[in-house]
């Protein structure tokens, strides 16, 4: 489990305070040295040297341009749920949009910013009556992240409910907008991934259902969630993709792993899914106990397990198509 390498400016230092002039023109001050630890569900992670936290996509796309015309490293990030950040921290701009949170109704229809969590979207379907998103209710991730991911649980994933989905190319320098039929989406895949485009925001098609009864299974399911997950520790969810044919958990739990450690890192013994942070882990940590998992099943049953987890290093934009 790496994370994918960048080429950085001949002086980054530099292309730090170049970006950050521009930046000023525009009204828009970033944040230094800011632990990446406080800002993931994992609790893990060293400084960043500069955050930023747009509260609209103009904004983002001032960020965004500012940091290409300067070849600065940039990376992508939403509340950080699914997310693995390297200890040494990140030399570059990182970018929350977890402050673009806007969220609208047309009849059956929502529409949310890319920043915008599940809980919210979820709360605010449930309030208008309208039914279809409850699988979601506790998924700790934002709207764009479980594009991303097409995230999913209980039966259920956003891209079945995905009418279309705007995004920004840094490339082209445009925005697009296409439809949910079309964004590639499978079990924790879509077009997005790999892609170098950032997601802005999405229409759901959803249906007319009763506030009693969504409320109740949303309850439901919070509960499920209580008894089965480690949701006491830090973590970053499912540490593991399901593979086909098998529940990865319970391959784990087979192999005698639940419990296993490394460091602060802990294979959960409430759930072999989860890795959790039992405290002061670091990302070495996890990754070599990542790595000592799926050695582990590959030798046992012959399986090779993929993370679900994602490093800070693929949240990192290209400037050129090379």
């Amino acid at each position: 489990m790496t994370d994918r390498t960048l080429v950085h400016p001949v002086n980054l230092l530099d292309a730090r305070k170049d970006t950050d002039s521009i930046l000023a023109a525009h009204g828009i001050t970033p944040k230094h040295n800011v632990p990446l630890s406080a800002h993931t569900t994992f609790r893990i992670g060293g400084p960043a040297a500069r955050t930023v936290s747009p509260t609209s996509k103009e904004d983002l796309i001032t960020v965004l341009r500012a940091c290409r015309e300067t070849r600065v490293p940039c990376a992508i990030v939403g509340n950080g749920s699914n997310l693995l950040c390297p200890d040494e921290g990140f030399a570059g701009y990182v970018v929350f949009t977890d402050s673009m949170k806007q969220i609208t109704a047309d009849g059956t229809r929502m529409t949310a910013e890319a920043g915008a969590s599940l809980g919210a979207l979820c709360a605010a379907a449930r309030d208008r009556g309208l039914a279809g998103l409850t699988f979601a209710h506790g998924i700790p991730g934002t709207v764009g992240g479980a594009l991303y991911m097409n995230a999913g649980a209980y039966d259920g994933e956003i891209g079945s409910l995905t009418t279309s989905v705007t995004y920004y190319s840094p490339i082209e320098d445009r925005t697009h907008t296409v439809s949910g039929k079309d964004c590639g989406f499978g079990y924790r895949t879509s077009c997005f991934q790999g892609a170098n485009l950032v997601l802005l925001s999405a229409v759901f098609s959803l249906t007319e259902g009763n506030p009693a009864e969504i409320r109740a299974e949303m309850e439901h399911i919070s509960a499920r969630r209580r008894e089965k997950q480690p949701l006491e520790y830090p973590s970053a969810g499912s540490a593991f993709k399901r593979c086909p044919g098998h529940f990865t958990a319970k391959l784990i739990d087979d192999a005698g792993l639940k419990g296993y450690t490394v460091g602060g890192a802990q294979i959960s013994e409430k759930h072999a899914g989860f890795i959790i942070n039992r405290g002061g882990a670091s990302s070495a940590d996890v990754k070599a106990l990542m790595t000592h998992v799926q050695a582990r099943i590959k030798d046992l049953y012959g399986v090779e397990i993929e993370p679900e987890i994602r490093t800070l290093g693929d949240c990192v934009l290209k400037w050129t198509e090379k």
